[in-house]
C-alpha cells in the first residue's frame, strides 16, 4: 500500500513484534486512546513461544511469575499446570490473552519489517515491509526478542543435506517423527540441552556435537497441585511485590553471606540443598560473591562438576561434559531434566568438535575430521545473534540517514537502553543496555512498557511531536553500562550475553550488551528520569 493510500488510517504508533512485549505495549497504548498498528512476522501472536516449538521447550522461571501482572481477572482466570510450563501451554496462554483483550484486530501477521526510516520534515517514521508495503506513524516502538535472530553454523554444505534439518527456532508446526531415526544435534546451549534430554529416549541413534559444554543444573519440575494453585492465586500481590525487589525479578535473591564466611561443611550442605530445589535458586540464590570472586566461583564449579561425575557413568564422557573455559553461572545456566543421564544410554554419543571438528554437511550426514556419519535428521541448536542481531536485520535509518547498524557497529550506544540518539521518536522495549535481557523477562518488559507509555502520555499532553535522547546522556549511560560490568566474571568470557557469536561475521569482539545493576536499580534510574521531566531527553 503506498504511503498516500495509508494516510487516512495512519496510526499514531507502530510496534514491531507481537510477542509478550508487543502485546502488552499494544494493550497499554490503547488505554491512551492511541491508534496502533503492530507488524508481526509470524502467523499469530507469541513471539518466542510461537517460534520455539522444538521438543522440550519450556520455562526456566516459575510459570506463575512469568504471566502478565496487569489484570487481576486474568491472573485468577488462568491456571498453570506445572511449576515450569512447556511451550504449548505458554502459547495457549498468550493466545488466551490475545483473545481476552481482542488484540489481534490491530496486528498484521505474516508481515516482515524490512526497513524503517525517520523523516525530520514530517517527524514521522515510515515502515517498509518486505512486500514493499509502507506505513507511517509518529512513534516507532520495537518489541524485538533478544533471542530472535537465529543463526546457522558457518559450515559448507548446510543446504545439501537430503534428510530433515532445521534450526530449533524454525521448528516445523507438523510433528517430527523420531522413532527409528538417526539424529544429530549440533549445539549444547540451553536449547540443545532441552532437545537432547527430550528426544534421547525416542530415537534409534543420537549424536550430540558439542563445542562448549555448559554448567547445567536440575529443573526439578513438577505439577502444581490444587492446593498450590489456590495458594498462588491468593498471593499474587505479595508475589509480584517480591519480584520487584530481586535483581533478576525471580523469586530467588542472593544469600547475604560470602562463600568463605561459612565452614566447608555448611557450604556443602547449602549447595546440596540448592541443587535439589526447583529452578534457578542455585544460580540466583547462592552466596553473594559467586559471580565476582574467582576463588568462590571455583569452589562452586567444583561442586557442580562432582554432581556431573556422579550422574554420568562413563568417566571420560563426564569430563567432556564439564566446562573448562568458564565458571558456573558466568553464562545463563541451562535447567535440565535427566540431561546427563541421556549420555548413559547406549545409543547416545558425544563428539567434541574441538577434538574432532566438523568439516562439512554432506547429502547424507556430517563429515568430521575423522569420518563421515550418516543421519536422517540434523537439528541445529546453534543459537542466536543475540540482542542486537534482530536490530541489524532491519534497516533502521534515523536523522540525516544515520543507520543504526553503523552506529552500533562497535557496540550499542543507548540512553536507558530504551533510546538511541539520532533516532527520534523510536523506543526499544527489549534492547541492549536495559534490564530486560538479564531478567525474568515479562517482569522487566512490563516495567519498560509502562515507562514508554507514560512518556507517550506526557508527549501527547504537552503537544510534543518529537523526542530524542541527547548525545551527552547517551554517552553517560553507555559508560555506566561498562562500569557495572567491571568485576563481573561473566564479562570476561565469550557468550551471547557479551555479543560473541562465531556463526556471524564480525561478532568476535566482546561487547557489553546487558544492564548489570539489577532490575530495582534500573527501575529507579528510569523513574528518576521521568520525575525530572525526562532528563537527558529533548522534547519538542
Amino acid at each position: 500500500m503506498p504511503v498516500a493510500e495509508a494516510a487516512a488510517a495512519s496510526p499514531d504508533a507502530i510496534i514491531i513484534g507481537a510477542g509478550i512485549a508487543g502485546m502488552y505495549q499494544l494493550y497499554r497504548l490503547r488505554q491512551l486512546g492511541m491508534r496502533v498498528k503492530v507488524f508481526e512476522t509470524g502467523s499469530d501472536v507469541g513471539g518466542t513461544w510461537y517460534w520455539n516449538r522444538y521438543p522440550g521447550a519450556r520455562f526456566d522461571s516459575e510459570s506463575y511469575t512469568y504471566g502478565f501482572s496487569f489484570s487481576e481477572e486474568l491472573l485468577q482466570d488462568w491456571s498453570w499446570s506445572e511449576h515450569f510450563a512447556a511451550q504449548p501451554e505458554t502459547l495457549r496462554y498468550l493466545n488466551h490473552v490475545a483473545d481476552r483483550f481482542d488484540l489481534r484486530r490491530d496486528i498484521q501477521f505474516n508481515s516482515h519489517v524490512r526497513a524503517a526510516s525517520f523523516d525530520e520534515a514530517t517527524r514521522q517514521w515510515t515502515v517498509t515491509l518486505d512486500t514493499g508495503e509502507r506505513h507511517q506513524a509518529r512513534f516507532l516502538i520495537t518489541a524485538l526478542g533478544p533471542l530472535s535472530a537465529d543463526t546457522l553454523p558457518r559450515l559448507p554444505g548446510v543446504d545439501r543435506f537430503r534428510g530433515q534439518s532445521f534450526h530449533t527456532y524454525r521448528w516445523p508446526e507438523a510433528p517430527v517423527d523420531f522413532a527409528g531415526k538417526r539424529v544429530a544435534v549440533i549445539g549444547v546451549g540451553a536449547t540443545g540441552v532441552q532437545v537432547v534430554q527430550t528426544i534421547a529416549p525416542l530415537v534409534a541413534e543420537l549424536c550430540v556435537f558439542q563445542r562448549t559444554p555448559n554448567w547445567c543444573t536440575p529443573l526439578n519440575n513438577r505439577p502444581i497441585s490444587a492446593e498450590e494453585q489456590q495458594r498462588i492465586k491468593a498471593s499474587y500481590p505479595e508475589l509480584f511485590a517480591l519480584l520487584r525487589t530481586t535483581p533478576g525479578c525471580y523469586i530467588h535473591d542472593a544469600d547475604p553471606r560470602g562463600t568463605f564466611e561459612v565452614t566447608a561443611e555448611e557450604r556443602e550442605a547449602f549447595w546440596e540443598k540448592l541443587y535439589g530445589e526447583p529452578g534457578f535458586g542455585i544460580w540466583q540464590a547462592n552466596f553473594r560473591d559467586i559471580l565476582t570472586d574467582p576463588a568462590a566461583n571455583a569452589l562452586l564449579s567444583d561442586f557442580i562438576a562432582r554432581q556431573i561425575r556422579r550422574r554420568v557413568q562413563d568417566p571420560v564422557m563426564a569430563e567432556r561434559l564439564i566446562p573448562k573455559c568458564h565458571g558456573f553461572g558466568t553464562r545463563r545456566v541451562p535447567q535440565e531434566t535427566r540431561y546427563y543421564e541421556a549420555f548413559n544410554l547406549p545409543h547416545v554419543s558425544l563428539v567434541d568438535v574441538h577434538e574432532t571438528p566438523i568439516e562439512s554437511i554432506t547429502e547424507t550426514g556430517i563429515r568430521t575430521s575423522d569420518t563421515e556419519r550418516a543421519f536422517d535428521i540434523i537439528i541445529y541448536a546453534t543459537g542466536f545473534d543475540a540482542i542486537t542481531g534482530a536490530f541489524d536485520r532491519i534497516e533502521f535509518q534515523g536523522s540525516d540517514g544515520l543507520r543504526l547498524k553503523d552506529k552500533w557497529a562497535e557496540g550499542p550506544k543507548t540512553y536507558l537502553g530504551l533510546q538511541s540518539a539520532g533516532f527520534p521518536n523510536m523506543l526499544t522495549i527489549v534492547g541492549p543496555h536495559n534490564a530486560s535481557t538479564r531478567c525474568n523477562i515479562p517482569r522487566c518488559i512490563e516495567q519498560n512498557v509502562d515507562w514508554v507509555t507514560d512518556l507517550l502520555r506526557t508527549a501527547r499532553q504537552q503537544g510534543c511531536t518529537r523526542f530524542e535522547a541527547t548525545p551527552a546522556a547517551e554517552a553517560e549511560w553507555t559508560a555506566h553500562i561498562d562500569t557495572l560490568a567491571e568485576g563481573m566474571m561473566y564479562a570476561q568470557i565469550n557468550s551471547w550475553a557479551t555479543g560473541i557469536n562465531t556463526n556471524v561475521p564480525g561478532r568476535d569482539v566482546r561487547r557489553i550488551l546487558q544492564y548489570q545493576g539489577g532490575a530495582p536499580a534500573y527501575r529507579a534510574h528510569c523513574d528518576a528520569v521521568a520525575a525530572q521531566g525526562y532528563a537527558g531527553m529533548v522534547l519538542e
